[in-house]
């Protein structure tokens, strides 16, 4: 839990004003400080550990019973502590008696803890909401802000594929490895311009983008690059966000090194089992070094995609070594 100064305001003035008011019960003003300070730290306890273990771990994972009783146990355990402790304190047998007036201890003790509880818990309830709200509402924004960009990005297509066609046909028939590149870089501009505007897309749809796009990578690499793209059979028959892998093989080229007296690479890997994708990217670096200027929309587009589109179903880990940059992906599909 951060610590944050607004709480700390809060609970002064929690203290401040259950002190004012209850402070002529006591003989002493020093024993009402003390005694306020026991039942404001318990309060306190309690409702840090409703709102930041109980909520998340059992409420929100709708383990209801499970919720209220552990929440009752535990009002009535810190009740039972916090009475022991005041009555040590004041010198109070009717406190330390397990036998005493339980009507007005419960009354005094048990219930108004557990309402200010309660309070606590639903301003946690309406801060989480709130947030769920906003993070919904930059969804569908940042979702409308691709749709446009998309609509943007097909101005004229015909004319792209017309234009590349004509390309082609200029291309010497001899010239059979140039011709394949332009037929793989047209196959990848219809990918992005038709298929890759849905929320979905069949994998294997997108490991054939991929294909395209590392074969296109390797035709620019001399000898001293090697380029290793493999997938499993196993990856088949779902679908993932469209775009949303190219980017990390993107920045492997733009950040794999070019040492002269040694092998430069870029490696590729996909595999699933147990309904987990397993993504690799692995790329030769040196520090401060790239072969491309321009590159992609950004590891950080990425991150924040799979954080609205894949939330709690991913795992990323990205390891940027002097030598080696890995990328991690394993995604619950």
């Amino acid at each position: 839990m951060k610590y944050k100064l607004h709480h700390v305001i809060i609970w002064m003035l929690v203290f401040g004003t259950w002190f004012m008011f209850r402070y002529e019960g006591y003989s002493l003003p020093a024993t009402a400080f003390k005694v306020t300070l026991i039942k404001v730290i318990d309060l306190a306890a309690l409702v840090y550990f409703t709102n930041y273990v109980l909520i998340p771990k059992l409420l929100y994972k709708k383990k209801y019973v499970l919720f209220a009783v552990t929440l009752i146990s535990l009002i009535v355990l810190s009740s039972l502590l916090k009475m022991n402790i005041i009555g040590r304190m004041t010198n109070n047998p009717a406190l330390l008696n397990i036998s005493g007036n339980w009507k007005d201890r419960v009354y005094d003790n048990v219930i108004p803890h557990f309402f200010l509880v309660l309070a606590g818990a639903a301003f946690k309830l309406m801060f989480d909401y709130t947030a769920m709200q906003k993070k919904m509402a930059d969804m569908a924004k940042e979702k409308a802000e691709a749709e446009l960009s998309f609509l943007k990005s097909q101005i004229n297509p015909h004319f792209l594929f017309n234009s590349i066609n004509a390309v082609y046909f200029l291309i010497d028939k001899e010239n059979k490895e140039a011709r394949e590149a332009l037929h793989k870089f047209s196959d990848m501009l219809r990918y992005q311009l038709y298929e890759a505007g849905g929320d979905k897309i069949p994998i294997e749809k997108e490991i054939d983008f991929l294909n395209d796009y590392v074969s296109l990578q390797k035709l620019r690499k001399d000898d001293q690059y090697t380029v290793d793209f493999s997938s499993t059979p196993e990856v088949k028959g779902f679908s993932i966000e469209p775009l949303l892998l190219v980017s990390f093989v993107e920045n492997a080229f733009k950040h794999i090194s070019h040492r002269s007296n040694e092998t430069n690479y870029v490696k590729v890997k996909l595999s699933k089992a147990n309904g987990t994708m397993d993504f690799l990217v692995e790329n030769s670096k040196e520090d401060a070094i790239s072969t491309e200027k321009n590159g992609g929309i950004g590891l950080q587009n990425v991150k924040r995609r799979l954080e609205l589109l894949y939330p709690g179903k991913y795992d990323l880990n990205i390891q940027n070594g002097a030598e080696v940059y890995t990328v991690h992906l394993k995604l619950d599909v």
